[in-house]
């Protein structure tokens, strides 16, 4: 059983930047698969980026492109969402997750961390 931990929210100006983290724990996060997601209020989860195992392969939703990245450091079982030129629109909570392949849809994924809220200020 795999546990997901996230951290790095916060409260942040439109243009400003954030680095949020997951750490792995309690299983073997060995071949998972890691996805954000974000869940604006009032609104479905939503798929925001991911990142196959070996790092090699990302994929993020049209919105974040050129603005947010994905990475991991399998060594410390962490997996990061830095965001830059953040807007209002980005506020929520964000969840991290682990999957067995690179899906968009939230439902494939086996494992959730309790999620982070980021508030962008206009």
């Amino acid at each position: 059983q795999v546990q997901l931990v996230e951290s790095g929210g916060g409260l942040v100006q439109a243009g400003g930047s954030l680095t949020l983290s997951c750490a792995a724990s309690g299983g073997s996060f060995v071949g998972y698969t890691m996805g954000w997601f974000h869940q604006a209020p009032g609104k479905e989860r939503e798929f925001v980026a991911a990142i196959t195992w070996s790092g090699v392969n990302t994929y993020y939703t049209d919105s974040v492109k050129g603005r947010f990245t994905i990475s991991r450091d399998n060594a410390k079982s962490t997996v990061y969402l830095q965001m830059n030129s953040l807007k209002p629109e980005d506020t929520g909570v964000y969840y991290c997750a682990a999957g067995a392949r690179l899906r968009l849809n939230k439902d494939e994924y086996d494992y959730w961390g309790q999620g982070t809220q980021v508030t962008v200020s206009s």
